[in-house]
């Protein structure tokens, strides 16, 4: 069993033992129930990226868990088979630190100036004028579309991408609902109060996911997801994966 160490100290949230019970037996329960009619979609998504793109159907990397615990999380694949990460792993810590995330040439967090790195400034100009051509929302993307699949855009686009994680969720090592886990070397970049994401289970969906999508800073998914810890219920996760079904459906944010 692998850990990643973090330097911060926890926070005790409230939630009683009889509350983690009955968040568990609601994700195991709605997961069975739900499995007669997501194992075909299954079936079709895997053989669909098979015939679209050589290279495996699932897409498993290591993921950060509740306290800093490591485990495989599963994903379909949506980009092209053994690409250069370089750019994802230097975009994704960049966002970590809050240099890119709210203006790619404004106020950075904490309402200081924040320029991205220079590697990142033309793909926000280029994206920033496609979007306004297109009339979409501003998104952070840390891959280039070109390395996305053809069946992976609609994987993204649909979300259907994460459904592999039924499984993470009936082992026990994620929940429906929760902070989204990120993968070690994004942890290694977080600031202290980031850590406190680390308190509970992370989730195939989450408060964040359904307020920003994919257009929001680091630090206010942190905020979003500390949000969620404090106020945890089974009736707050209805509501999270009733606005993450509303959300996929008309494509709001979506990747």
């Amino acid at each position: 069993m692998e850990f990643v160490i973090v330097n911060y100290s926890p926070r005790v949230y409230p939630h009683r033992w009889p509350d983690q019970v009955a968040k568990r037996l609601f994700d195991v329960i709605l997961c069975i129930l739900a499995l007669p009619f997501l194992i075909p979609i299954l079936i079709v998504c895997a053989i669909a990226i098979r015939l679209d793109s050589p290279g495996p159907a699932f897409f498993i990397q290591e993921r950060v868990g509740k306290d800093g615990q490591i485990f495989r999380m599963f994903k379909f694949r949506t980009m092209k088979h053994n690409l250069d990460d370089s750019f994802h792993r230097a975009f994704m810590k960049a966002f970590v630190k809050g240099q890119i995330g709210e203006r790619y040439n404004g106020t950075g967090k904490n309402g200081k100036q924040s320029d991205p790195p220079s590697a990142f400034r033309r793909a926000f100009i280029e994206s920033e004028a496609e979007e306004k051509k297109n009339g979409a929302q501003k998104t952070y993307k840390p891959f280039q579309d070109s390395q996305v699949t053809w069946v992976g855009r609609i994987l993204r686009k649909t979300s259907l991408d994460e459904l592999p994680q039924v499984w993470n969720v009936l082992r026990g090592e994620m929940s429906l609902v929760g902070p989204r886990p990120n993968v070690p070397w994004e942890v290694e970049a977080y600031e202290p109060w980031h850590c406190e994401r680390l308190e509970v289970l992370p989730g195939i969906t989450g408060l964040a996911q359904v307020k920003g999508r994919s257009s929001i800073s680091f630090d206010a998914i942190t905020e979003y997801d500390i949000e969620y810890i404090m106020q945890q219920s089974v009736a707050m996760d209805l509501k999270i994966l009733w606005w993450t079904f509303s959300a996929v459906f008309s494509g709001a944010g979506a990747e």
